[in-house]
């Protein structure tokens, strides 16, 4: 079983780790300051993680009390609301940061968490979808947050935007994992017959190709989990042969999720990772 650090956040990024301390101490310029240096994809995955942090909620609106216009403040309480499921409060709350923060990719990301937590209209999500991209075309965390919503709502749709997403992402990015993520939820939530589809099987290295497996492809923040998804992927499969490509690519990383979809992350994982090596059948 992989040792649990290995699959924190933190062990392939040490910015987490930064950002948990200053946290941690109520060091909030320290927090601004690792936030506000990280790129869009990196500060709203940033922002994710610490927003598990326990008992920040108090921290963060005293912030946010000194300044409301803090648009990080915002997208971190945001996120701690909706990871605790209080999506009226999120909302409420992120309504006054999209207004003070409008270019702020983070809080896009987090108002299409709510838009899903609070069962809004397509129309409203696709419109939440379209302020992000106008802002980052490939912000890939707000991407798979848009995919989660399509996903229960329109598989059809959902089909569609992951193949579109995918088809016009630049050669060796992260983006092309939609597709992957749309093929899994279809094989955990309806169809455990899904990957011996040879259209789907097609897609996936098709996507891969475009990312992963890429020559451009680069370990950028997300690269551990767009990894460990292609690999869950060509594991439930059957290739072999890629999973375990992509697991040696990986070294002792990996991610919580989307494992967790199958169970205890670690204990997937393990077996996963021996079967890949030969070492299950």
């Amino acid at each position: 079983m992989l040792p649990a650090m290995l699959l924190d956040p933190a062990a392939a990024y040490p910015k987490v780790a930064v950002l948990r301390t200053a946290l941690d101490s109520g060091d909030w310029p320290a927090c601004r300051e690792t936030l506000d240096t990280a790129e869009p994809v990196e500060r709203t995955c940033l922002t994710a993680v610490a927003a598990d942090t326990e008992g920040i909620a108090d921290f963060l609106r005293g912030v946010l009390t000194g300044d409301p216009s803090d648009g990080a403040a915002g997208a971190l309480l945001g996120r701690h609301l909706a990871g605790d499921a209080r999506f009226v409060d999120a909302e409420r709350l992120l309504v006054d940061a999209a207004a003070r923060s409008p270019l702020d990719p983070a809080i896009w990301t987090v108002r299409l968490r709510t838009a899903r937590g609070l069962r809004l209209g397509p129309s409203e999500a696709r419109r939440r979808y379209d302020r992000l991209a106008e802002i980052d075309p490939q912000h890939v965390p707000g991407q798979s947050q848009y995919l989660r919503y399509l996903c229960g709502q329109d598989p059809a749709a959902a089909y569609e935007f992951a193949r579109t997403a995918s088809a016009e992402a630049p050669p060796g990015s992260l983006s092309p994992v939609l597709l992957a993520e749309y093929h899994l939820d279809r094989y955990v939530a309806a169809d455990r017959g899904h990957f011996g589809d040879e259209t789907v099987r097609a897609e996936l290295a098709e996507a891969a190709d475009r990312s992963v497996t890429h020559p451009d492809f680069r370990h950028t923040h997300g690269w551990v989990r767009v990894t460990s998804t292609f690999a869950m992927a060509y594991a439930l499969i059957g290739d072999q042969q890629a999973a375990a490509e992509l697991f040696g690519a990986l070294g002792e990383l990996d991610s919580a999720q989307p494992w967790d979809l199958l169970g205890d992350p670690a204990t997937v994982i393990s077996r996963y990772r021996k079967r890949a090596t030969g070492g299950e059948q």
